[in-house]
């Protein structure tokens, strides 16, 4: 999905328009650096007709003194121009990655199970990074350039009209590579952009998974994987390169041929008598200011054109439509909140393979207060269940409903704040102790994350670290066990305090005695509260209200241990599997 390319101009233009104030103040800079320099030309003529040709030292010193004041005035504007458009840049580009960052929280896994999480750092990275170098320096001496070209040409018209007409016929030679060249530059500068994406994302997933990487000796093989992707971003450089170049050499070829050719002319109206040596100086530096401008422009083009595309990539992210929302007029919640739940004729299937339903007709009630465990065999769709409740995902066919609410009908802040998770894979922040506990609650004090650390056995193993509960825990948790990060996670939860807990294995990662430990961690926290309850392991699920079994998006049977293992053949023998060896 590319974006429209008239799309980008109007997108940057809406993060300039708060700052408008000192966007006048970089152009009225700008104009001022311009015309000074132009000005300087003046100043040349004066210089030549009236202090060389005529001797005359006072009007020397006094075009001198002219000069100089106009390099004064010029510099000082050329200072706040570029601090102006400098600050400039770097504003917008933080806006840019604010806005972008703002809607990728808002969008549901469906988007995150297909676009790779390296592709979207090197988007807020290398792309915004790039707009900003364009903002803050590209597009002002583009600019600088333009008014310089417009300026020139008025100047040199004023001075040979004869000459000025010749220059003009060159001009459209000039802009011509611009504009065809510059296409293709802007092409390619979105597919090299592509191809840097692609090397950001299969970097992030191998040092993400480097302990694999090493354990199977995958390192020879990656570092060709590796060489290939860069080699592909080579391949997309070089023909962006290839037309870059070409366009600058045809637009210093045909504009310092011009000149030449015009110079030669002028020459022989000297010659003549038909304009002064003076005039004829002015001219040529007005010449050599509307090649210089028309040089620079040849080379930001292509800056400007990559920015383009750069610019279409933070499109996308940025207009990305949130495929699960909150509804215009969301109902609140009854007050006090009971946590009852029930599923009506619940079917869904993933939005990447619609044909194959992973949950099928469900009808269930769990009352408030009811600790309910889902069991059966991998893919039964347990975890399925977990996020429709959260409503990441919109179920296909049927309703959830929260004490008596349906879920599409509340605002996903206030349904999301009733669940308390524990995931399978426990999630740690390279933050400290404190911080990642807080996570659920980010203004508890230190004391309640303390004792909801207590609750979880994780105070014991948190006091050992080298800074306690300021200890940095490193990326994903690495200076922690599997069980340590667990019970991080279930401290988490003790300390978010709601109304329904989703314990997805919450003791899959522990050893038996730190299972026995958060075990009864997880029977104190579960207390007055709606809690559902993943387990492929029977023995951690055996003192559940209810226990409902699950095969193939189908509930099979529902009731206690020991009613399941007296009507069930498939939770008879998952229990002879487990607990009886």
């Amino acid at each position: 999905m590319h974006s429209s390319n008239t799309k980008v101009l109007p997108w940057i233009l809406s993060f300039l328009r708060p700052f408008w104030l000192k966007v006048i103040a970089a152009l009225i800079c700008l104009a001022v650096g311009s015309l000074s320099w132009l000005a300087l030309g003046q100043g040349v003529k004066m210089l030549v007709d009236q202090g060389f040709a005529q001797g005359n030292a006072s009007q020397l010193n006094y075009v001198t003194g002219f000069i100089l004041a106009l390099c004064f005035i010029a510099s000082l504007a050329t200072f706040a121009r570029f601090y102006l458009m400098t600050w400039l840049g770097e504003r917008v580009s933080a806006n840019i990655r604010n806005t972008v960052y703002d809607n990728m929280l808002k969008l549901s896994p469906a988007f995150y199970s297909e676009m790779r999480t390296g592709e979207i750092i090197s988007r807020f990275t290398a792309d915004t990074t790039l707009l900003q170098s364009v903002v803050g320096s590209s597009l002002s001496m583009a600019l600088r350039s333009g008014v310089t070209i417009i300026g020139g040409l008025i100047m040199m018209a004023l001075t040979s009209i004869k000459m000025t007409l010749l220059v003009l016929i060159a001009v459209p030679l000039v802009l011509l590579p611009i504009f065809i060249l510059g296409k293709k530059v802007r092409v390619l500068a979105r597919a090299s952009q592509d191809r840097l994406a692609d090397v950001g994302a299969y970097v992030d997933e191998s040092i993400h998974e480097i302990h694999t990487v090493q354990s199977y000796t995958h390192e020879a093989y990656d570092k060709q994987l590796f060489a290939k992707r860069i080699e592909q971003v080579m391949a997309a450089a070089s023909g962006r390169i290839l037309y870059r170049a070409l366009l600058i050499a045809l637009v210093m070829m045909l504009s310092i041929g011009a000149m030449v050719l015009v110079s030669w002319a002028g020459a022989h109206d000297v010659m003549a008598g038909l304009m002064t040596a003076g005039e004829l100086t002015a001219f040529m530096f007005y010449a050599v200011m509307v090649a210089g401008g028309a040089a620079t422009i040849s080379e930001v083009i292509g800056d400007i054109q990559r920015a383009a595309g750069a610019a279409e990539r933070l499109i996308e992210l940025a207009e990305m439509p949130v495929d699960i929302q909150s509804p215009l007029n969301a109902k609140p919640l009854p007050q006090p909140i009971q946590g009852a739940i029930a599923l009506q004729q619940l079917s869904f299937a993933y939005p990447q393979a619609e044909d194959r339903l992973v949950l099928q007709q469900l009808e269930l009630t769990i009352k408030p207060g009811e600790r309910v465990a889902l069991v059966g065999p991998s893919g039964a769709g347990k975890t399925t269940l977990f996020q429709l409740l959260q409503r990441f995902y919109q179920p296909s066919i049927g309703t959830i409903t929260l004490d008596g609410v349906d879920i599409n009908q509340l605002e996903l802040q206030q349904l999301r704040q009733q669940f308390a998770l524990v995931p399978q894979d426990a999630v740690v922040f390279a933050d400290n102790v404190l911080e990642n506990v807080r996570y659920g609650r980010p203004d508890a004090s230190e004391q309640q994350v303390v004792e909801a650390c207590i609750a979880a056995r994780a105070d014991g193993f948190v006091r050992e670290l080298t800074e306690g509960y300021q200890t940095q825990l490193g990326e994903r948790g690495v200076k922690l066990s599997g069980g340590q990060r667990q019970r991080i996670a279930i401290a988490r939860a003790i300390l978010a305090d709601r109304p329904v807990l989703l314990l997805d294995e919450a003791t899959s990662a522990l050893d038996a005695l730190s299972e026995q430990q958060v075990q009864q961690a997880l029977d104190h926290l579960m207390q007055g509260k709606t809690s559902l309850i993943i387990a492929h392991r029977l023995a951690t699920v055996v003192n559940a209200d209810r226990i409902i079994l699950l095969d193939k998006g189908c509930i099979i049977a529902i009731g206690t241990h020991q009613q399941l293992i007296e009507q069930s053949p498939l939770y008879s023998e998952l229990a002879k599997l487990q607990l009886l060896h």
